[in-house]
């Protein structure tokens, strides 16, 4: 029998609550990029994306992280951000990569090919550091 929870550290995590915060997290990155575009400094995007939310900065930092969206605080993200009701539990394509993204993916390709094992294998666990330390 197929389950509808995918496992996490700590108990299961249904797919709708993954789905919710990965379209919360995607509509972050929209604000963050719209307003990094415009000049804003990236000082204080995560309070002021939690004021268009009409949410605290400390529930953004939950929500981010492990507060699972319930479905009145769904409705409420996806009326603050223009979207209609049910936005936040579709789920969606991987995104083309931002500009950003891909400069970055570009960075780190040739930081993979211009250095040895030692160093490959140095980056890969850095990486797996940042990853770990951001969940």
């Amino acid at each position: 029998m197929a389950s509808n929870c995918v496992a996490s550290r700590t108990q299961p995590v249904s797919n709708i609550t993954l789905t919710r915060r990965q379209n919360a997290l995607a509509l972050f990155q929209d604000f963050a990029e719209k307003a990094l575009a415009s000049g804003t400094s990236p000082k204080g995007l995560e309070q002021s994306f939690a004021a268009t939310l009409q949410v605290s900065p400390s529930m953004w930092s939950q929500i981010k992280s492990s507060r699972p969206i319930g479905d009145k605080l769904a409705r409420q993200i996806e009326s603050a951000r223009g979207k209609p009701a049910g936005w936040l539990d579709d789920v969606r394509k991987e995104p083309v990569p931002s500009a950003a993204e891909t400069a970055f993916l570009e960075l780190a390709l040739s930081a993979w090919r211009s250095t040895h094992s030692a160093g490959r294998k140095a980056l890969r666990e850095h990486l797996k550091t940042i990853v770990a330390n951001a969940v």
